[in-house]
């Protein structure tokens, strides 16, 4: 797997074309904000951090990734799509009638996709069952989650983090997508999460805070996990929502919103002429 910097730095690049291209095509309001926020910790769990067979989606021993924000499909699919697990052509169908790749995703439909999702709160639970069925069957696959911060005001979320923390789910990693917004606003303003890292730490959970755009960073506290010892571990990722798109970022209206041809096209200008690093 891929471990240079410069490599990923490449691949988070083309990762973002690939989405803003999918969704603008798509011709509908798409998810540009959270999906390019969480291109970098795809791209570095995909092409770096985890075991997995993109010609064999179904690996006994993978370890196995859930986007709990299913609303950022689009970034997953970009990342599968690079991987091998289906044709890049394929991304252009994105939303369309009769397409597998949906607004959200569907573990039936899709190479890859471990769950379907999208009602938020709920893939934190599903990775601990994940998690805690590797620990019976004594399997050394990982779990990794990503969280959305807007998402953890789902009370179903510290049910699940209580619990991976009583069954010492040491095999599972949690990425919170920390870029302070969500749809209907500032995360601070519309229900305050902070101090978010303190919150975790009570619950029984090992927390690192990175810069969620730094490949160096993140496949530091990724690699982590394997020296972390009887508790789950939370990564916070600090992130900008909309990153790659300079009028987006940062902007509550990037959540979910369009291009116009001309916005598209200057867009994908700038993204290629972005060198990596």
């Amino acid at each position: 797997m891929e471990k240079s910097v410069p490599d990923l730095l490449e691949r988070s690049r083309r990762v973002r074309e690939l989405v803003i291209r999918m969704i603008h095509e798509s011709e509908t309001a798409g998810h540009y904000g959270g999906s390019l926020s969480c291109v970098d910790i795809l791209v570095c769990l995909y092409f770096s951090s985890m075991k997995h067979r993109p010609n064999e989606p179904d690996w006994e021993d993978r370890d196995r990734f859930v986007l709990s924000k299913g609303h950022a499909a689009p970034a997953l699919y970009a990342v599968l799509a690079e991987a091998g697990y289906f044709p890049i052509r394929n991304l252009w169908s994105f939303k369309k009638f009769g397409s597998t790749l949906q607004g959200h995703p569907d573990m039936k439909l899709v190479p890859g996709v471990e769950m379907s999702t999208g009602s938020l709160g709920q893939g934190l639970s599903v990775a601990v069952g994940m998690a805690l069925a590797g620990k019976l069957d004594r399997k050394s696959y990982r779990v990794n989650v990503l969280l959305g911060d807007g998402e953890i005001d789902e009370g179903s979320v510290w049910e699940a983090a209580m619990a991976a923390s009583h069954y010492q789910l040491d095999n599972l990693t949690a990425v919170l997508d920390r870029n302070n917004l969500q749809v209907s606003g500032f995360t601070e303003s519309h229900m305050r999460i902070e101090p978010v890292a303190e919150k975790w730490k009570a619950f029984g959970w090992t927390v690192i805070e990175i810069d969620g755009h730094d490949p160096r960073q993140i496949l530091s506290a990724l690699g982590s996990a394997d020296q972390n010892s009887v508790k789950p571990l939370l990564i916070i990722a600090r992130t900008v929502k909309g990153k790659g798109i300079d009028f987006l970022e940062n902007k509550i209206g990037s959540h979910s919103c369009t291009l116009t041809s001309e916005q598209f096209a200057q867009v994908m200008q700038r993204l290629k002429g972005t060198p990596p690093g």
